[in-house]
């Protein structure tokens, strides 16, 4: 057994807003088909649709406003105590 490995580079911090709205935009599509296939009418699968692509949209908004307020207050506090992923 080795044990940790100490790398000189930085780990890169995977974009979980990016990925977030990738799942919703995936749902955006999905629902309205389900919705379609169990017999609901096109007017309300199209409406479920933008429903959910403007919450979608607005979530997104935030996500990112958030993120920019957490990196100017300096985001979290990693010191060398701290466990990180």
């Amino acid at each position: 057994m080795s044990g940790p490995r100490h790398t000189t580079e930085p780990r890169s911090t995977p974009d979980t807003v990016s990925d977030v709205v990738r799942w919703a935009a995936f749902s955006c599509v999905l629902v309205p088909v389900v919705l379609l296939w169990y017999g609901t009418s096109l007017a309300g699968a199209a409406g479920t649709a933008f429903g959910l692509a403007a919450v979608t949209g607005v979530c997104r908004i935030l996500l990112r406003h958030s993120e920019r307020c957490a990196t100017q207050r300096g985001g979290r506090h990693t010191k060398g105590n701290t466990p990180v992923d």
